[in-house]
């Protein structure tokens, strides 16, 4: 693995730890961006790498992207991410890997504080918090802040396209409007269903064929194939699955005015923001859209530390200013001739005190 400095997506990052426990089979790259607003917040992906320096590189992005994140949603707490290597393409994962990986997290002495990611679920967080406080997501009563982040950054996504259609198709109903999901997991899934009550034509597609054929006899929605779901014609085109899939064969690829979804760093690289202006194609950045869940996380984090429940009508309200912030840098971009992303980019870096 190349050191991490060498790395393009290097971004003066505070601290990028690799973790290796040899009895447990733990191989973790832990990567702090910034701590200016607070402790490092993000949470942890479990994935197999083909190369590992694929790993750093998202762990970099990833982490900087919660700096972002964070600071955009107006959160007491900077950014940070963890990314667990899978030893194997299904993805094997023992209680001694987490339970290592969350010794780990201990060790940084709250400078960073874990949730779910892909490939981690609310049971692997409640195993974490055996072995160290810097944690959430966990389970918590309904009518509270916390548990899975999933429905909440869907919540946040759908407002997110709402006000995408309202700002560039001038339309303030969803009736008709036609979405095509890019994966429809815990967050497309939600994002789907929230669309469908709308009355929203909606296509699907997923790695797992059966999930979306499932999901689109449920929602009245078109199954497609993983392969062709970027071509369809369409108002939205709303990626949900993993990110670096707006590059320049992807973005010639779309037949859709908006692009807003939840899936994280979907530009490849900085050029692609412009590439996609250039098409006409309106952009929502995706560390605003998608803020729901760490919104609600923290909120159940900061409140667990003060000794008492969570506070979900702040979390609504939170996410409700998801819309707001996104109109504020569309409107920007429209003024300066930038790109919505170099707004956001903007806006956070200088709220980060970069």
């Amino acid at each position: 693995m190349p050191a991490f400095w060498t790395e393009q997506d290097f971004d003066d990052h505070e601290r990028v730890e690799l973790v290796r426990d040899r009895a447990s089979g733990l191989t973790a790259i832990i990567a702090i961006h910034s701590t200016h607003l607070g402790p490092a917040a993000g949470g942890t992906r479990f994935w197999h790498y083909e190369e590992p320096a694929h790993a750093m590189r998202d762990a970099l992005r990833l982490s900087r992207g919660m700096s972002y994140k964070n600071a955009m949603a107006g959160l007491p707490v900077g950014g940070g991410k963890a990314v667990i290597l899978a030893a194997d393409r299904s993805r094997t994962k023992t209680p001694e890997l987490i339970a290592a990986f969350g010794d780990a997290v201990e060790a940084l002495c709250g400078r960073y504080i874990t949730a779910e990611d892909v490939g981690i679920t609310e049971a692997d967080m409640v195993a974490v918090s055996k072995r160290t406080q810097y944690v959430s997501g966990l389970p918590v009563p309904g009518g509270t802040a916390g548990g899975d982040p999933g429905p909440f950054t869907a919540m946040g996504i759908y407002h997110g396209i709402k006000a995408a259609v309202a700002y560039k198709l001038g339309k303030e109903s969803m009736e008709g409007v036609h979405v095509a999901l890019q994966g429809v997991g815990s967050v497309g899934g939600g994002v789907a269903r929230l669309l469908a009550r709308d009355g929203a034509k909606l296509t699907l597609a997923d790695v797992d064929a059966e999930r979306a054929a499932a999901l689109a006899g449920e929602v009245g929605g078109t199954p497609v194939a993983a392969d062709v779901i970027m071509g369809v014609p369409c108002d939205v085109f709303s990626p949900n699955a993993l990110g670096a899939i707006l590059d320049d064969e992807g973005i010639a690829r779309l037949d859709a005015p908006i692009v807003a979804g939840g899936a994280n760093n979907q530009l490849a690289r900085p050029e692609h923001g412009r590439a996609l202006a250039e098409r006409g194609i309106l952009y929502a950045p995706d560390y605003v859209i998608n803020a729901g869940g760490i919104i609600s996380v923290t909120l159940e984090y900061l409140a667990r530390r003060e000794g008492r429940e969570g506070d979900i009508n702040e979390v609504r309200e939170r996410i409700a200013q998801i819309p707001v912030r996104l109109r504020q840098i569309w409107e920007e971009s429209d003024k300066t001739a930038s790109t919505p992303d170099a707004v956001a980019d903007r806006m956070a870096q200088h709220l980060i005190g970069r």
